[in-house]
């Protein structure tokens, strides 16, 4: 599915893969720069003059401090310069307030773009993926992965440029710090790395943990759904299963909890004793300095910014060597990001593409057409040889399991064929353009959504591009009877279906069925395709929508999907499918003359009538 990424084991990770990790960095940052480059521009100017803010202040504390202790000693009134650095140090404590201010807000705007963005362009790659490449499960920790990073990669955006900024303000600091004792860089080390060592330690372990979860946190949202929704809430209490449902919750809930709260407390065990040593460290060299000024060796003003500036070295070297963590960590996160858009689908456009062949002259053509699907030693369907005739109505009937909305799929190039061919027009289905033909076929699947949508976008999703076509919309929906719910509806076309959003109508299973099937009306297809398309509607509703459908399928080809002989029998002609086979194919009647698998079945259905 995707070439591996060096994706890093769930064990602790080393300094070198975090270190390896930052060459994800650049192509994070042209996702930021594209997501907004002016918003991306004005962060880093008020961060690099955000930079200078700490040693202009402490800087300016020293020359406040040592002209009043020379006024002190020289008695002297002209206090002018004084209130000037006064004034100079308020302006400078102002701007720094101000500019942290503007940072947040700049950061904040620039992790919500930058938010919409990458999801935006998740959906987009998803839409391009290949429907078995959804029903794998390592692809759905790949993609609920890549989610997660649409979000916590705002935090990311955020640390990288605290630590630019962070690095300015370091080096104007040790600048003093350097000028008066290099050895005072010495301690400063002594005092941070084992904070630093500790904090890498237990964001490994983090990592670690937190990607090993993502199978377990996924079935604990789904459990979190199945127990508070309104889609499931009737079996819910139907079958009693709130108990069942809230028992796994708590085992998976408790299960997170145990592990998460163990790391916590071994890391707040810890921390707090690297906290000490690095209190220890910055007292000596506190210490050292006040020696110095006893002795003479530096003026009182040197002292406070030479304490404060290594305070603020101390503090920013140990936020930057633990945050430095936090990066690394969250580049290699980045990982599962950029992995899930190395994941490339393999039904595809091809180079030049044949025009769809418009109208269809000699029809569709399966040779010894096989199937199966991914990790899937058996096949779904096997050795299809049958044709589908222009203008022909094609019924598929067989029992649960026999194959019929698969080699429907397959029609559609959800599915490229395992062996075998098929042909259209006597070329092979891959030689067309892959939009062009999924744009010619109406297709209405059993398993339709219920888009929590208005009335009329409900029916333009068959169709999106003309969403704004309101006489196509309302066409298709008397071809397929729903105009008459539509009249009914408080506001018509503008209704709102389902629950969950301003105040919308649930419609019934049939009512439902009406509006998805309104869906393959919205094209001007060659080729029709429905899969169960009356299964909840009652039988004087079911009669009047296939009399419409034969007349609205005058000319074109249609493939129908059916466990009801009633509907089967109004096409020219109908496939009987077992276990992924063609084992017969013939009309109503000379099926029914044959005496074979369909004639038992309609039968039994028939006797169910009687």
């Amino acid at each position: 599915m995707a070439k591996n990424r060096n994706t890093i084991p769930l064990q602790n990770i080393t300094f070198r893969q975090r270190f390896s990790s930052l060459k994800n960095l650049p192509v994070f940052f042209k996702l930021v720069w594209k997501s907004s480059p002016k918003k991306t521009l004005i962060s880093f100017g008020l961060r690099i003059l955000r930079s200078a803010m700490p040693v202009a202040l402490l800087y300016t504390g020293k020359l406040i401090i040592d002209n009043v202790i020379a006024l002190n000693a020289n008695h002297t009134a002209d206090t002018s310069k004084l209130w000037e650095l006064v004034a100079i140090e308020f302006g400078l404590a102002v701007l720094t307030d101000g500019l942290n201010r503007m940072i947040n807000l700049t950061d904040s705007l620039l992790g919500d773009q930058f938010s919409n963005y990458t999801s935006m362009r998740i959906m987009r790659h998803a839409a391009t993926l290949d429907l078995d490449q959804f029903e794998d499960s390592v692809f759905y920790d790949k993609l609920e992965r890549a989610r997660q990073q649409t979000v916590g990669r705002t935090v990311l955006l955020s640390q990288v440029m605290s630590q630019i900024q962070d690095f300015i303000s370091m080096a104007f600091l040790l600048t003093g710090l350097i000028a008066f004792n290099p050895w005072l860089i010495l301690l400063l080390l002594i005092a941070i790395i084992p904070s630093f060592l500790g904090e890498s330690y237990f964001n490994s372990k983090n990592y670690a943990l937190s990607r090993s979860q993502t199978p377990e946190r996924r079935e604990l949202d789904y459990i979190r759904y199945l127990g508070a929704s309104d889609e499931t809430a009737k079996e819910v209490k139907i079958f009693g299963l709130a108990d069942f449902i809230i028992k796994r919750f708590k085992t998976l809930s408790d299960k997170f909890y145990a592990d998460n709260s163990k790391l916590a407390l071994n890391r707040s065990g810890w921390g707090t004793f690297f906290s000490v040593l690095g209190t220890i460290g910055y007292y000596a060299a506190y210490g050292f300095i006040i020696y110095q000024t006893i002795n003479g060796n530096a003026s009182v003003g040197s002292l406070t910014f030479l304490a404060g500036s290594f305070r603020q070295l101390s503090s920013l070297m140990e936020t930057t060597l633990s945050r430095f963590t936090l990066v690394s960590q969250g580049a290699i996160y980045l990982n599962d990001f950029i992995e899930f858009f190395d994941i490339q689908p393999k039904i595809t456009k091809p180079k030049n593409p044949l025009p769809f062949p418009n109208p269809i002259k000699t029809g569709f053509i399966f040779e010894a057409v096989g199937f199966k699907y991914h990790n899937s030693e058996n096949y779904a369907c096997r050795d299809l040889n049958f044709d589908l005739k222009p203008g022909e109505k094609l019924a598929l009937v067989g029992e649960n399991g026999a194959g019929k909305t698969t080699l429907v799929k397959l029609l559609a190039r959800l599915y490229d064929p395992s062996e075998g061919r098929i042909l259209l027009d006597g070329q092979d289905l891959k030689n067309y353009d892959l939009d062009e033909l999924r744009k010619n076929l109406g297709i209405l699947f059993q398993d339709y959504i219920r888009y929590q949508m208005t009335f009329s976008q409900n029916i333009a999703v068959g169709n999106i591009e003309e969403i704004d076509n309101k006489n196509l919309i309302e066409k298709a929906a008397t071809e397929s009877l729903a105009d008459l719910l539509a009249k009914k509806l408080p506001l018509g076309y503008d209704q709102w279906l389902g629950r969950k959003f301003n105040d919308g109508i649930e419609l019934s299973g049939g009512e439902w069925q009406k509006v998805a099937l309104a869906r393959a009306y919205m094209k001007d297809a060659q080729v029709l395709i429905l899969d169960e398309p009356t299964s909840a509607l009652d039988a004087r509703a079911e009669y009047e929508v296939f009399q419409r459908f034969a007349e609205l399928t005058h000319g074109k080809s249609a493939v129908l999907i059916s466990h009801r002989f009633s509907t089967a029998r109004l096409a020219d002609r109908i496939l009987v499918l077992d276990k992924g086979t063609v084992l017969e194919t013939g009309s109503h009647e000379e099926l029914l003359d044959k005496n074979g698998r369909y004639a038992e079945l309609f039968n039994l259905q028939a006797k169910g009538y009687q």
